[in-house]
């Protein structure tokens, strides 16, 4: 009996779609690029500013570019998958991997991947390069909770690459995925601000970013909001995994 897991063929060819769509490939550089860029630029330009003024966290503002990142996250998530589902090429890519199971899981896997690396890449030059700026008021490298920063920055990259692949093989649109996703996990916990307490705790951006927070203010830990946004994703991957088995390619 065939198993329905990736194979490293599969998972070659599909590193080799990615690699060749000039969206998803840019995104992907996009989600470093963003990140740390950010980082170093904000960091130099509050260098002067008193502290707290990019966060009352010190840690989780030594992540402040991730919220330009998340964006870059998203966009490759979603192109990475709703680009099967233009043209009719998932009708050959199924053709050439004739269980959906394992071409979904395979295209998961591999965008998890390029999102954990680029991801963990981000983290550490976000961390590093925003840090050269702050001067004595920088955090050291094995200060506490450094090293779980910027682990989790990468986790919480990857995460959200998949929350929003999984929801591209829903709804089949990189435009559609991202008009729902921005607002909803960039705007929605800025707007409830105050409602930290409440259900909003638990929406993917809150809760994911305690990981990278020294202290949490939500009533989660850091490894319990992370497991929340890894739930949410779960949930998104589930349901484009649902899609892809039952909709005609």
């Amino acid at each position: 009996m065939s198993t329905p897991l990736p194979t490293v063929p599969v998972l070659h060819s599909e590193w080799i779609k990615i690699r060749s769509l000039r969206g998803a490939l840019g995104a992907l550089l996009a989600v470093c690029a963003a990140t740390a860029g950010t980082q170093m630029l904000t960091a130099a330009l509050t260098r002067g500013a008193e502290s707290g003024a990019i966060g009352d966290d010190p840690l989780l503002a030594a992540f402040y570019g991730i919220n330009f990142g998340t964006i870059a996250a998203f966009a490759f998530g979603a192109t990475a998958m709703a680009s099967e589902f233009h043209n009719g090429a998932v009708r050959t890519s199924l053709t050439a991997v004739p269980s959906r199971t394992r071409f979904y899981l395979s295209k998961m896997a591999v965008v998890g991947g390029l999102a954990f690396l680029a991801g963990q890449s981000a983290g550490l030059a976000a961390f590093i390069g925003g840090q050269a700026f702050m001067g004595r008021r920088a955090l050291e490298l094995g200060d506490e909770g450094t090293y779980r920063a910027i682990f989790g920055c990468g986790l919480y990259l990857t995460l959200m690459a998949l929350l929003a692949a999984g929801l591209a093989a829903v709804l089949r649109s990189v435009t559609v995925v991202l008009s729902l996703l921005i607002p909803f996990v960039l705007l929605v916990p800025f707007v409830l601000g105050s409602a930290s307490e409440g259900a909003a705790r638990f929406l993917p951006d809150r809760a994911g970013q305690t990981i990278m927070r020294m202290e949490s203010s939500d009533g989660l830990g850091p490894w319990t909001g992370i497991g929340v946004l890894a739930l949410w994703a779960l949930a998104s991957m589930v349901g484009g995994w649902l899609e892809v088995r039952r909709r005609d390619a």
